[in-house]
């Protein structure tokens, strides 16, 4: 009778403890960015540096943005990651990582997107920590950071910015096409005549269904202005000593025969939810990027409406 008590007080204790530890991870927080190092260096041998330990870590460079001077990002991926997006409907948002070098006031900071909070972010079946043990091995890590208290999977989610401002499964429906490869098609052509500005950074393909992300660098002096603008927008958000580069490059993404892009009032909000509404340095000085941005993503995809 003693041994049959212990082993369901052992049983219990173990229960408890199960419960316990995944309550804990449930709540864990995460924020946007990982800072992986900062120093003294120069910014090319550094991004030369960092595309060797990516491309060792067995991950794959999808494409490379410069988008102002002193700023360098590297997109990665690799067959995990597409895996892991084909799991989740509109998962070819988070099909990627950015790696991003900066050079702030001298400083080199290598720093990229932390995937436990873009899986959230983006919903997906998978909470990517694959992809952040890879790069943590590859770069290191020194801290999260782009929020004061990060939030947890659950939060991420179900996230916006605030009353009336979209969610993850609300964006921009730029256009649609007879078919898949129509659509494509159209993409392609108008990142390569640049149309508005916007240009092809990187494009992946997601395995099994018919999704290719795009990723794409906007400049404003051949579309709309400021409002569409890299460098203008990143000027007025990204303003902290710690650089938060790895929010760009934008996308835009082809599903079956239609092309859709995430609302600028969640896209840049997921990078930056603590910037301010008001004031210096807020959304409200890129408070016309969220309808510049859909009128030159839409024109880039070939302006197309096709009757179902």
């Amino acid at each position: 009778m003693r041994r049959i008590v212990i082993a369901a007080l052992m049983a219990v204790v173990a229960f408890n403890f199960i419960i316990d530890g995944a309550f804990a991870a449930s709540k864990e927080r995460y924020k946007p960015f990982v800072l992986a190092t900062q120093g003294a260096g120069d910014l090319d041998a550094t991004a030369i540096d960092v595309r060797k330990k990516l491309k060792s870590a067995g991950l794959e460079i999808a494409g490379t943005h410069r988008p102002y001077p002193g700023t360098i990002i590297q997109v990665v991926t690799n067959e995990a990651m597409k895996e892991a997006a084909a799991k989740t409907e509109r998962g070819g948002f988070g099909a990627a990582q950015r790696v991003s070098i900066t050079d702030h006031n001298g400083e080199i900071q290598v720093s990229y997107t932390n995937p436990k909070y873009m899986a959230g972010a983006y919903r997906m079946e998978s909470d990517l920590g694959f992809a952040a043990e890879i790069l943590e091995g590859a770069l290191g890590k020194i801290r999260e950071y782009g929020m004061d208290t990060g939030m947890t999977d659950s939060d991420l989610r179900d996230y916006h910015y605030m009353f009336g401002m979209e969610y993850f499964d609300e964006p921009n429906n730029l256009s649609r096409f007879k078919t898949h490869e129509d659509a494509v098609a159209s993409v392609e052509k108008g990142l390569a005549e640049g149309i508005m500005g916007i240009t092809k950074i990187y494009r992946i393909d997601i395995p099994g269904k018919q999704e290719v992300v795009f990723g794409v660098g906007m400049n404003g002096s051949k579309g709309d202005g400021d409002q569409q603008d890299d460098a203008f927008l990143m000027s007025e958000i990204d303003f902290k000593d710690i650089r938060s580069s790895a929010h760009l490059p934008y996308e835009m993404m082809v599903s079956g025969n239609r092309v859709y892009a995430l609302s600028a009032r969640f896209r840049i909000a997921i990078s930056f939810p603590d910037l301010s509404m008001m004031g210096d340095n807020s959304f409200m000085n890129i408070q016309a990027c969220p309808k510049t941005i859909k009128t030159a993503l839409t024109k880039a995809a070939g302006d197309v409406w096709v009757k179902q």
